[in-house]
Parts: structure tokens; sequence; C-alpha cells
């Protein structure tokens, strides 16, 4: 609770003392002090305030948690990665989970940051159309193994069910529809997609969309979610554009803003990283892959052991471990730069999941954030700081608010907004983790607090777990 010093001045929990304040949802870029009560920032005063705990900020940055749309990595390793990064919120919101409170049922109780999922679309259908129980990407230590449901049309039964725990996951918290729909290209069609967005458009409920893919930088899987949007009013949110439109991101991002005009709900991410990750036995790499990412089996590599492939071992490998995840090495920094410039881009990590140092992955979720901070606002000057906490921080939340409205807490640092946040040197921040090394965290990051709780200190990583499940309005929390 709030307290007095002697003298009747206020004494807050927790005082962020002295630093560069940079709130672009309040529109603050100055020196200034924070006071938090009750895991709320309760004052923000270009006055020193008085705490019970003081963080000196002093030549040090002071900005929202970083909101995370995009990652698989509900784990000890990941969380601490994230957090190391700035990142204060963590979700799987393109694959999701079903039921949702199946997502991270690990880490409940012992998480850095906050967590939470969508509704799983690939979970909803593969319970319905065989019976499994897959509920979501990683569960119970492994990943999950694609089956039928991934190539098989439905049913109208089948789809009246799928309709009906869509709602059911919904009800339960779920933030928005997972939709995999380029993993599922042959089993999803017309009539089942528009189901899906008459949920969506139905519960105000963003459709986190990984969009059919075709040859490199064809707009038509991206051309069929703006008309679905258009046409039934869902909220759509694009997965990793750089990663879909390729080259061509210039071109779907002026799809997206017609579209939007003619009114769409339409918005996007990227990651900053210049290969894509995923298992070497899906329906992408069994088709014409080489020419829809402009890459041969030399620019594919074994995540857990930086192995380079050729045919022969790709086909191998594929056959006797499909489920093993590759990097394929196929975007251009150029395209990452076009991505990035672009006005309401967010910045996601679509992190892959990571368990122990030894199993390998890719580095997207050490060092996305603090790769944004080092190298393309201090180093290159691409964008500005403002800018870019607002790509990573303040427009995730805002996309958010529509389906859970408590992320309007988020993102922000103004009265009454939730203590999540970080504090940097804007001098030192930098990603280390390589294709290599995967799990080098980063530099830089000298304070993290969620939900008014310290977890980063002077640097150092300590006990506090005080991250908590995010769900939807209305749903109860574990």
């Amino acid at each position: 609770m709030n307290g007095a010093a002697a003298g009747g001045e206020q004494v807050y929990d927790l005082v962020v003392a002295g630093g560069r304040l940079v709130d672009p949802g309040n529109h603050v870029d100055a020196i200034r002090h924070l006071g938090v009560t009750d895991g709320v920032v309760a004052a923000v005063s270009d006055r020193p305030l008085s705490g019970r705990e003081v963080i000196d900020a002093t030549g040090k940055v002071v900005c929202p948690g970083f909101v995370d749309l995009h990652t698989h990595t509900p784990t000890d390793l990941g969380a601490y990665l994230a957090v190391r990064s700035g990142i204060t919120t963590a979700l799987e919101l393109e694959a999701g989970a079903y039921p949702t409170s199946a997502y991270a049922v690990e880490m409940v109780g012992r998480s850095p940051v906050h967590f939470g999922a969508s509704t799983g679309h690939f979970a909803v259908r593969a319970n319905v159309i065989e019976g499994a129980d897959e509920p979501c990407m990683v569960h119970s230590g492994r990943l999950f193994r694609p089956g039928k449901a991934f190539i098989v049309p439905a049913t109208g039964e089948q789809l009246a069910e799928m309709e009906r725990r869509l709602h059911q996951g919904l009800d339960a918290g779920g933030i928005g529809i997972g939709l995999l729909l380029d993993y599922m290209s042959r089993a999803i069609d017309a009539d089942e997609l528009q189901m899906i967005g008459e949920v969506a458009a139905d519960r105000s409920a963003p459709i986190w969309v990984h969009v059919r893919r075709g040859a490199a930088g064809d707009p038509e899987g991206l051309d069929e979610m703006l008309v679905l949007s258009r046409n039934t009013g869902a909220p759509v949110h694009v997965c990793h554009i750089n990663a879909s439109a390729m080259g061509a991101v210039d071109e779907w991002l002026r799809r997206i803003e017609v579209a939007n005009d003619d009114g769409a709900d339409v918005t996007y991410e990227m990651f900053v990283h210049t290969a894509g990750s995923t298992g070497i036995g899906v329906h992408a790499f069994r088709t014409d892959w080489q020419e829809r990412f402009g890459i041969t089996y030399g620019d594919v590599q074994v995540a857990a052991t930086g192995e380079w492939l050729t045919e022969e071992r790709f086909r191998r490998l594929q056959e006797s471990d499909p489920n093993a995840t590759v990097i394929h090495h196929y975007m251009q920094e150029e395209w990452i730069r076009t991505g990035l410039v672009a006005e309401d881009m967010i910045i996601a990590t679509d992190a892959m999941p990571c368990f122990d140092l030894e199993t390998k992955s890719v580095p997207n979720g050490a060092g996305t954030h603090a790769r944004i901070l080092g190298r393309y606002v201090r180093d290159e000057q691409l964008i500005g700081l403002s800018e870019a906490v607002a790509k990573m921080a303040l427009y995730p939340a805002e996309r958010l608010e529509g389906v859970a409205p408590h992320f309007a807490r988020k993102g922000r640092l103004g009265v009454g907004c939730d203590a999540d946040l970080v504090v940097f040197d804007a001098s030192t921040i930098e990603d280390r983790a390589t294709y290599l090394e995967p799990y080098l965290e980063a530099v830089g990051v000298d304070h993290v607090v969620v939900g008014g709780v310290p977890v980063i200190s002077d640097g150092e990583f300590g006990d506090s777990r005080p991250g908590v499940r995010q769900l939807a309005s209305g749903a109860e929390p574990d």
C-alpha cells in the first residue's frame, strides 16, 4: 500500500529515478521519475520521488516492456532469453492452443514474463478431425505431431463442431484465433475459412494468420485474407510479413493499405533475422519449396547441430525425423530494412521452441528487440528510438485491446498503467545470438520490471517470477 514519509511525502513501493522516459503512447521523451505501487504506475514526475526500493536510471532509457505477439517457446530458457531482451509479455498467437489453459501450463507460478495464447485452430481441427490431443505447439516438453488434420478437408458436420469449439476457446480466454493456414493449405477450403472469419468478426477476435505461400513474393495468399477481412469484418493480423512477402514487402504493405481504406482491419508484424525455421517434414518442404523460397538444399541447416544439408541428407532426415527443426536461409537484409521503416509495423520474434542449451534453435528469441535498439536505432539510425519503442510495445498492445481490453494498460507508462518496464543502456545494448550460438543473451538491459516486481536488477537475473497468464476479456486467470 501507499505510505508517507515523516513530512507527508508520498512513498512508493518502487521508484525508477531520473531515466529518459520514452513513452510514445503518452508522447513523452524526457527525464522523468516513475513511482510504482501495487504493480501499477502511480506517478510520473519531473521531480524526484521517494520509494521503498529505488532503481537509479540516470543516463539510461526507461520504456514500456516489450510485448511479443509471436513466440513458440513457453519454457524456462525461452522466458529467460525473452526478459533479457526487454520482453515483459510473450504470447503464442500464430499457432495458439486449445484448450487455452494448456499453453505454458508448466510456467504457471514460475514465469518471469507474462504469457498467453490465442485459440489454436490447428488444435481444434486435430481434435475434431482425428481425435488427437495436440493442444499447442509445445506441450509436456515436446513438439506437437501434425497428423491428417493438416491435409484432410472437413465435412459440414465437422465444420459446425469446429465453430462451436472456437467459440468455446474464446470464451475461455483465447486471445483471438491462431491460424496456421500455410501449413494446412490442402485441408482448409473456402467454407472453413469463411467460418473462421465469421467467428472472429462476431467476437472481435483477431485472426493471427500464417498466410498461404505461393511462389516467392506472390500476394495471392495475402489477398485471400484481405478479402476475408473486408467481407466478414474480421480483424486480421499477418504474421512475419517479411518471411511471406520476401522481396515484395512494399507491394504487400501497399495492398494492405488499400484494403484497410476499403473497410478491412489488417495489421502486420516482422522479425529481424534473415532465416525462417520450421520442421523439415511440414507440407511446405514437400512441395516446390526451392521455387517458393528461392534457395536450394545447401541453404538449409539443422538447428540442433548447425549441419548444412545436401539433397541426400535432406531427404533422409525428412523421412527419419520429420519433426527436426531446420533453418532455411532465404531472406535478405534489404527486405528487413524495407519492412522496418513501415509506419505501423509491429516487431515480433517468431521465437522457435528452445528446451535446453544443447538443443539449438534460431536466435530470434534471444536477440530480436536488442537487435532493433542496437543495430537499427543506434548504429544505423534507420528508425528513431521512440518509433522503435512504439513498434515493440505500443502497437502490439493496441492490437490486443479489442479482444483483451486490459492491454490498454500495457505498452505505455502513464499513471494507471501496468508497471511492466525495461531500463537499458542505449550505448551498449545489442544482441549477441547467432545461428551457431542462438542462446547468447542480449546485453545492455539493466533492469526489467514485470507487474511492479524487479526481475532483472543491475543486469542480474533474480528469483522473482511475477508473470501471469494473459487472457481475453471476461476469462479468469490461473
